[in-house]
């Protein structure tokens, strides 16, 4: 078997994107498999008393994520409709994943919305993005509305608090946790056995 890793994650966070691209190296770099845990950043926000970005943040993140998208070498752009509701689109995320296609809706939808500047939160653009996947974009879209689904996002979410999760992305490996797309590299020495 190989190690498992957990990977938690909000569509509508630009650092959680960049990070996203950079899995599949990290898994075969060291064997291991990200377990994708999609939850709410809104409703982290409100258990731990975090609020939106001041408007400076926000400016300075503009920038910054713009020197990672270079550094990795993907495309990225700040959507004109931030801060969206992506509830629906994790939703989508967490269906995908009960058919073993989580990796894919996952990087269909951060695509459509970091790289295209898509609005992920309009259920016709989750269909598109899922289906351009080479998923079905609309059964996906139509199990966002079973509560099993509805629990289950809300699991991984009340899931991500128990772990201590704070912010996204954040990576466990074990009990270890990394908090950010600047802390990959000390995630994966973790996993290869070097810290």
């Amino acid at each position: 078997m190989p190690q498992i890793f957990d990977f938690f994650y909000d569509l509508g966070s630009p650092y959680s994107y960049l990070a996203s691209t950079q899995l599949a190296g990290i898994e075969q770099r060291t064997g291991a498999k990200a377990r994708l845990l999609p939850i709410t950043l809104g409703g982290l926000r409100k258990a731990t008393g975090h609020q939106i970005p001041p408007p400076q943040q926000l400016k300075y993140m503009s920038e910054d994520t713009a020197r990672w998208a270079h550094h990795y070498g993907v495309r990225m752009q700040i959507p004109k409709a931030f801060p969206i509701s992506t509830i629906q689109a994790l939703r989508a995320c967490v269906a995908a994943d009960r058919r073993d296609r989580a990796t894919e809706a996952m990087h269909g939808l951060f695509a459509a919305y970091w790289a295209e500047g898509e609005d992920i939160s309009d259920a016709s653009v989750i269909e598109r993005a899922l289906t351009g996947a080479g998923l079905d974009g609309k059964a996906l879209v139509a199990a966002t509305q079973d509560q099993q689904i509805k629990d289950s996002l809300r699991k991984n979410t009340d899931f991500a608090l128990e772990r201590g999760v704070f912010g996204v992305p954040m990576l466990f490996v074990g009990d270890r946790s990394f908090w950010g797309n600047d802390r990959l590299q000390f995630a994966e020495a973790e996993l290869k056995g070097d810290l």
